[in-house]
């Protein structure tokens, strides 16, 4: 599984996938953060409705923090491997994912503890803005080199079942 960063002409089509697939996570997790936000937004659900919305949300979170742990397990350190120049980018990125672990981790909580639709929309609210900036800092640092980063994984272990 070690990365090459130089590749032929007939690799092309693959390499190119990479970044389709990053792309194709990101859209899919942003759109199931605006389902979940307009779900909240109804204001009090009746409660067989709250325990589906509650189930949605606890989704997205997973399906945020399987993507984050696939970028740092696997996607991260062949990216470093074939562009030390990129470290400092990298753990940017990392320390992204632990600031949005932490707000899940809230968020998770309010769940839990059955908080409010209200109170669950401000925790999302919170979990949208950093995961928007994020997106779009990993796409612009990193979609260059993911079309030219040969790397031999399954895309599910890497961003996420998604």
């Amino acid at each position: 599984r070690a990365p090459r960063p130089h590749v032929t002409e007939g690799e092309k089509t693959r390499l190119v996938a990479w970044s389709k697939e990053l792309r194709a996570v990101h859209a899919r997790l942003r759109e199931e953060l605006s389902v979940t936000q307009d779900a909240l937004a109804t204001g009090e659900p009746a409660p067989a409705v709250m325990d589906d919305l509650l189930l949605f949300c606890q989704g997205f979170c997973t399906a945020l923090t399987a993507h984050h742990e696939g970028e740092d397990r696997e996607l991260f350190p062949a990216i470093a491997a074939a562009y030390p120049e990129l470290g400092e980018t990298l753990r940017y990125l990392e320390q992204d994912h632990s600031m949005i672990a932490h707000l899940i981790a809230g968020m998770q909580a309010a769940v839990s503890s059955g908080a409010t639709p209200k109170a669950l929309a401000q925790h999302l609210e919170g979990i949208a803005a950093i995961m928007e900036s994020h997106f779009r800092y990993e796409e612009r640092q990193l979609f260059s080199v993911l079309e030219a980063l040969t790397f031999d994984a399954d895309p599910r272990d890497v961003l996420g079942p998604l």
